[in-house]
C-alpha cells in the first residue's frame, strides 16, 4: 500500500501501532508506519479513479 499523504509503500497485512484515543473499535483504518496518516485500505475501483484522474492531468499537462 501507498501512503496518500507520503508516499511511503508499505506492506498493509502488517499490522502497526493502533491509533491512540479511537473511539471506533476495529475501524479497518492502516496507519502509515511513517508518517503516521490513517487510511482505509484501497480497493481496485479507487485505484482505477487515481490512475484514470492521474493520466487525464498528464494529458492535460502536455
Amino acid at each position: 500500500m501507498k501512503c496518500k499523504i507520503c508516499g511511503h509503500v508499505f506492506d498493509e497485512t502488517k499490522k502497526t501501532e493502533n491509533c491512540k484515543g479511537c473511539l471506533v473499535p476495529n475501524c479497518n483504518m492502516i496507519r502509515c508506519p511513517n508518517c503516521g496518516f490513517e487510511q482505509l485500505p484501497e480497493s481496485n475501483a479507487e485505484f482505477k479513479l487515481f490512475q484514470t484522474i492521474k493520466n487525464r492531468l498528464r494529458l492535460k499537462r502536455n
